[in-house]
């Protein structure tokens, strides 16, 4: 795992060399340069073992996805402060499947550092507020579920921010 300053280096030295090979009328190295170059600031700012996190839980590979984040080694070093709260919200959901109590903690943390889609905001706030439920805190619960419901604008956690609605009046 690279640190995030590593692939600006990268980024900034492809383009010295690719204006270099366009002095030097190379334009075909130089566009190819500046393409290769582009693939570094794409890695800046989408993490290449996040990614590959996600597609591995879209496949409910729980495991895999474990073993993808487990390469990022200092997440404050390689990631950017947006990554850092997505590498946090898989751990959240990881954990949320064995261990609330730690899962609580990864989600709390990937909201304060922020996700960039609200769908995974409301998904965060919607967790821990199963989590509040669960140790009986009503009005904590309540209040962040309704966030979660102003943050779900396509409607995908409707049935789940309803059957929690629900579940919370037996209390």
């Amino acid at each position: 795992m690279y640190h995030k300053n590593i692939k600006l280096f990268l980024f900034a030295a492809l383009n010295v060399l690719a204006i270099w090979q366009f002095t030097e009328s190379e334009i075909g190295n130089g566009i190819f340069l500046i393409v290769l170059s582009l693939i570094f600031i794409l890695l800046y700012f989408k993490n290449e073992f996040i990614i590959l996190a996600f597609f591995k839980l879209r496949k409910q590979d729980f495991e895999g996805a474990k073993k993808w984040l487990a390469y990022i080694k200092n997440p404050q070093a390689a990631l950017v402060r947006k990554q850092q709260g997505y590498f946090e919200y898989l751990h959240g959901l990881m954990l949320s499947q064995t261990n609330i109590t730690q899962a609580e903690k990864h989600f709390k943390k990937a909201v304060e550092l922020g996700l960039s889609m609200d769908t995974d905001l409301a998904i965060a706030k919607l967790n821990l507020a199963g989590v509040a439920m669960t140790r009986r805190r009503k009005l904590e619960a309540t209040n962040l579920l309704n966030e979660a419901k102003k943050l779900d604008k396509q409607g995908l956690l409707k049935d789940q921010i309803k059957l929690m609605k629900e579940q919370m009046k037996k209390i």
